[in-house]
């Protein structure tokens, strides 16, 4: 009988990552994480971390935003994700939304 290799565990992720090479998958996936019904700290970290490997795949990542990456996570491993889920709920609250769309998009529409 023939062995059948089964896929390790980490596939969906490689999938996962490979999608975010994309920029306006990776704005939709962080638009989803800002979203969020549940506020997580450790969501968004994942979801930025994601995005970040995403990048690092492609050499898509600059210094300076690997610097804020790290500023971010340390923050967030604070859970300071309170404060920025409190500012994206006074926003709702006053009838505003974030959207997260790449500089491409944004520089489209302003032609």
């Amino acid at each position: 009988m023939q062995e059948v290799k089964m896929p390790t565990s980490d596939s969906w992720k490689d999938g996962l990552i490979e999608s975010l090479t994309d920029s306006e998958e990776a704005a939709a996936y962080l638009s989803v994480a800002l979203e969020a019904e549940e506020f997580d700290a450790k969501v968004l970290r994942t979801v930025i971390q994601d995005i970040i490997e995403a990048h690092i795949k492609i050499n898509n990542i600059s210094e300076k935003a690997n610097q804020y990456h790290q500023q971010i996570d340390k923050m967030l491993s604070e859970n300071a994700a309170n404060e920025i889920y409190t500012f994206v709920s006074l926003l709702d609250a006053l009838g505003f939304c974030i959207e997260i769309k790449t500089k491409e998009e944004s520089d489209n529409q302003h032609l």
